[in-house]
């Protein structure tokens, strides 16, 4: 099968990249060949491939269209998903921006998964997100935050997280109570650093705006009109997570992040996130929206995709042998 495509001299430099960088992929994933020739692109393979790679180069050229930036993990995405067949997949993923960093990047869902849990977030008070490292569940939720209270949509920003050692014993920590736990919550602080810019995240921190806590500060308050993100839910006991979800407040927004893959409880304890999950998915509660999202979310380096799909798929073939011999007992 042969198909010939026309797109202008700049939108075909857009789409092959930098060394043929990203046609050089489409080709060797979908085993086709793409060749220019006198202003078209030539398609040729066999009719499954060829129709993805029209699929998948229409959706570049939508992308290069509309002014935004063909990067690797465009293309990479528009592979894994090229059974989706939305032309407009990735135009409408680069038009969704939420705000800047403070270096003039747009911050923008990269994946479907993410675009479905930035409108879960606009659209309902508490969101519990749960998904592998890499697919910006913290990062995402911490911009909408920031442009919430940019706007004036709430009066401050409360970021938590339950401090506890990612499967090691790090022993006692010198210095003053804060440094003892800034370690536990330098990720939030790299994300407020990037998005918002280090100035005014000082400045707003000693007005007593943006507060940086471990979960146990919150026992005992109610949050009104504020941001709430409680990072690293997994973390939580059942307990905790309740203590922290009856503290939500009038005007406020609620974002529970966590990978329930990656406890570092121990051994035997339950998870409050696990359980909230359980417990209020059952419910559904108008106002409160869960989101899974998975490896095809994940926006680091491809490797790391790779590696989340691996364990998944090994965590999934271990879960469906103890279902096989449980049965069998």
């Amino acid at each position: 099968m042969v198909n010939e495509l026309n797109y202008s001299a700049d939108i075909q430099r857009e789409i092959f990249g930098k060394h043929d960088g990203h046609i050089r992929k489409i080709e060797d994933d979908l085993h086709v060949s793409i060749i220019p020739r006198n202003g078209t692109i030539k398609v040729s393979g066999d009719d499954a491939g060829v129709r993805s790679a029209v699929l998948i180069l229409d959706q570049l050229a939508g992308l290069a269209g509309s002014g935004g930036e063909i990067e690797d993990h465009s293309v990479d995405y528009a592979l894994e998903m090229k059974e989706e067949e939305r032309p407009d997949m990735l135009s409408s993923l680069d038009g969704d921006i939420i705000c800047h960093t403070v270096s003039g990047k747009p911050v923008k869902p990269k994946t479907l998964g993410q675009q479905k849990y930035i409108e879960a977030i606009r659209d309902n008070l508490i969101v519990f997100a749960n998904g592998p490292a890499g697919t910006g569940k913290t990062y995402l939720a911490m911009a909408m935050a920031i442009t919430a209270f940019q706007n004036k949509e709430v009066e401050r920003i409360i970021l938590t997280r339950p401090a506890i050692e990612a499967g090691e014993k790090l022993g006692f920590l010198p210095g003053d109570l804060q440094s003892k736990v800034d370690p536990y919550l330098r990720p939030l602080y790299d994300a407020l650093y990037q998005i918002m810019g280090a100035e005014k995240f000082q400045a707003n921190m000693e007005k007593g705006l943006i507060e940086v806590a471990p979960l146990a500060y919150m026992r005992g308050r109610t949050l009104d009109n504020a941001y709430i993100i409680l990072d690293e839910a997994q973390n939580t006991t059942p307990e905790q997570m309740k203590m922290f979800l009856t503290r939500f407040g009038f005007g406020s927004h609620a974002v529970i992040t966590g990978d329930s893959t990656q406890k570092d409880l121990a051994a035997g304890s339950m998870s409050g996130l696990d359980v909230a999950t359980k417990v209020l998915s059952r419910k559904k509660i108008e106002g409160i929206r869960f989101i899974t999202l998975d490896s095809h979310d994940v926006v680091r380096h491809p490797i790391v995709q790779k590696i989340v799909k691996a364990y998944e798929d090994y965590e999934q073939s271990h879960t469906v042998h103890r279902n096989r011999v449980r049965r069998q007992v």
